[in-house]
């Protein structure tokens, strides 16, 4: 949410539309999470101990299933209308993210293609912040296509977010059969190489990035 928020003020966009571009992420970023722990409710019941369980609810009992699917619900209804803020293409390129997320969430995740869906859905990040403004349409007129190196660099760094998002839950996940990307890198190298190995690609791609944008700006 942050990087979004600092992008968008970064590249000129007015307090409003920076206050509704971190809003948007913020609740997309909710529901991609509560979705993701309704998907894990079965896997988080067999993988974890009773301590660990803690900081599940779902799995634990705590909250009910049908609970989080109506608050879900109701952020993808909020989730709408506050992308849509920034015009109907942006909207649109941030709310496909959300949707490619939420899909990953269902498939994929489990094979060595878990990081596709992260890739493409950091990849729509600059197109929602090329394309945006306050009801598409800025004093400048300024919006069009995102720099390729601007989208190819947010995959990347999608990819090292996703690695280093699964690190914690390696062992769980090797427990329940899950053979993800990181998983199947990390029986190889080791969770700390691997650890090490992340935050150095994510810090290169985080450098590229600001460089880039700072070089040539978020537009073609």
């Amino acid at each position: 949410m942050a990087g979004l928020a600092g992008a968008a003020a970064v590249s000129g966009r007015e307090a409003r539309e920076v206050g509704v571009v971190a809003a948007a992420v913020l609740v997309g970023q909710a529901v991609l999470g509560w979705h993701n722990d309704l998907v894990d409710v079965a896997r988080d019941r067999a993988a974890l101990d009773a301590d660990e369980l803690a900081s599940k609810p779902l799995a634990a009992g705590d909250v009910r299933p049908a609970n989080a699917w109506f608050a879900m619900a109701c952020a993808v209804l909020l989730l709408i209308p506050l992308s849509l803020t920034s015009g109907v293409v942006a909207g649109g390129w941030y709310l496909g993210s959300v949707a490619v997320g939420l899909l990953g969430n269902l498939v994929l995740r489990r094979s060595w293609l878990s990081f596709l869906p992260w890739a493409v859905a950091f990849a729509a990040y600059p197109a929602f912040l090329s394309y945006g403004g306050w009801g598409g349409s800025p004093p400048a007129g300024d919006i069009g296509p995102p720099r390729p190196v601007l989208v190819a660099l947010s995959a990347l760094l999608g990819v090292c977010v996703h690695v280093l998002g699964a690190l914690p839950d390696l062992v769980q996940d090797n427990r329940v059969g899950y053979r993800h990307l990181p998983l199947r890198v990390g029986l190889r190298t080791g969770a700390t190489r691997l650890l090490v190995l992340t935050g150095i690609a994510t810090t290169a791609v985080v450098t590229g990035l600001v460089a880039a944008a700072f070089a040539g700006g978020l537009r073609s």
